[in-house]
């Protein structure tokens, strides 16, 4: 998968089209990343654990979904656009990701 924890995105299909944020967890098995402020979902949080000071807390609680890796585009650093990404292999056999329209190294 070419994106990683902590590369900054803009989301190119969805409900959520045009938006950009950090990659906060990705997941390769399932081809799936979750990008912060994107695919936000209610959840229903079971009253289970106490917190400070005797405190419940539970109830509906607002999160971020993943969502599928093709549906998102690396932003570059430089022109704030998306740009695809690739895979070179350096001379001494170490391979790093380009983005495609300029070759750079991320």
């Amino acid at each position: 998968m070419k994106i990683k924890k902590g590369d900054h995105v803009v989301v190119t299909a969805g409900k959520d089209k045009g938006a950009s944020g950090t990659v906060i967890a990705a997941h390769p098995k399932e081809n799936r990343v979750t990008v912060q402020g994107v695919n936000m979902i209610k959840k229903n949080k079971k009253v289970t654990n106490q917190g400070v000071r005797g405190a419940k807390e539970g109830g509906i609680v607002t999160q971020e979904a993943s969502i599928h890796v093709s549906n998102v585009q690396l932003v570059d650093p430089e022109t704030q656009r998306p740009a695809r990404v690739g895979y070179l292999t350096k001379e001494d056999g170490t391979k790093v990701r380009v983005l495609r329209p300029s070759g750079k190294e991320i």
